[in-house]
């Protein structure tokens, strides 16, 4: 009996010390239930308060110019010792790198007599005053005059040749006479081998007269005394031959006046004796 008394006693000792140990937590509880209302409460009283302040931030900026913190007084200045200056040393200046240039040529000196340049003459034509010339569409001419005249504001030099057989004078420019066909006199050998041409056959195309008329032409104009030749020969008609037509004597008769007259230039004779000495050589070829 006494030990479960005992038993009892301790039951109810410890269920005591257990209450007051739940009592104890209850009120822990309490005070931390407590604390943490009163923390959220001032929270949302910060809250409240920063609120109101942030709306007038979209006024004019004069306010937030105002809250700026003032700038803080500068640090005094702590005296250290002035360093050792150290002399600056001079760098030499840096080497400008110039363009490769080709090495200089010595000329030599001119002579003192070499200075004066030398008087640059008339320019040598090649043609003179009285000179007798073939113009290949006149034929024989003499050069009577050389003469300089402005034309188009342009001055040129100008034979002046005379042709007495057409009664003509035709100017033509110094710088085109050979460009134009003018040429001096034919030589001596250039007259024997005319002759021979006169005494060959005669060479005529089978082509219609018109044609024929139209080279014959142009062999006559061109001032080659060779082909003049060949047209005096090719138009020649001996006695037992037909008869020429009207174009056709026109043309043996400017062809042997052509020919004759330079033959008489040069063997210094008249027009009729070299007109002989042609139709000679014709009639020897005929026989």
């Amino acid at each position: 009996m006494a030990t479960a008394k005992k038993k009892s006693t301790k039951y109810k000792t410890i269920s005591k010390a257990q209450k007051k140990a739940n009592v104890k937590t209850k009120t822990h509880s309490k005070t931390a239930v407590k604390s943490k209302a009163k923390s959220s409460a001032h929270a949302a009283k910060s809250i409240a308060k920063a609120k109101p302040a942030a709306k007038p931030a979209a006024k004019a900026p004069e306010r937030l110019r105002a809250k700026v913190p003032a700038a803080k007084p500068a640090a005094k200045a702590v005296a250290h010792p002035p360093k050792p200056v150290t002399p600056a040393v001079a760098r030499p200046p840096a080497a400008v790198v110039k363009p490769h240039a080709p090495p200089a040529t010595t000329v030599p000196a001119a002579p003192a007599a070499a200075k004066a340049a030398p008087l640059v003459g008339p320019k040598k034509l090649p043609f003179k005053i009285n000179e007798l010339i073939v113009y290949p569409a006149h034929g024989v001419g003499r050069i009577v005059q050389i003469e300089e005249q402005e034309i188009a504001g342009a001055k040129l030099e100008l034979y002046i040749i005379d042709f007495e057989k057409e009664k003509l004078r035709l100017k033509v420019p110094t710088s085109k006479s050979e460009q134009k066909g003018m040429r001096k006199l034919a030589d001596k050998p250039l007259i024997d081998h005319a002759m021979k041409v006169l005494k060959g056959r005669a060479r005529i195309k089978r082509t219609m007269w018109s044609r024929r008329a139209q080279e014959y032409e142009a062999k006559i104009n061109s001032g080659d005394l060779i082909s003049i030749a060949e047209v005096v020969r090719d138009l020649h008609r001996a006695g037992g031959q037909p008869e020429q037509s009207y174009s056709e004597r026109q043309l043996y008769a400017k062809a042997l006046a052509r020919m004759a007259r330079e033959v008489a230039a040069v063997e210094k004779t008249d027009e009729p004796t070299a007109v002989k000495r042609v139709e000679g050589m014709l009639t020897k070829k005929a026989a």
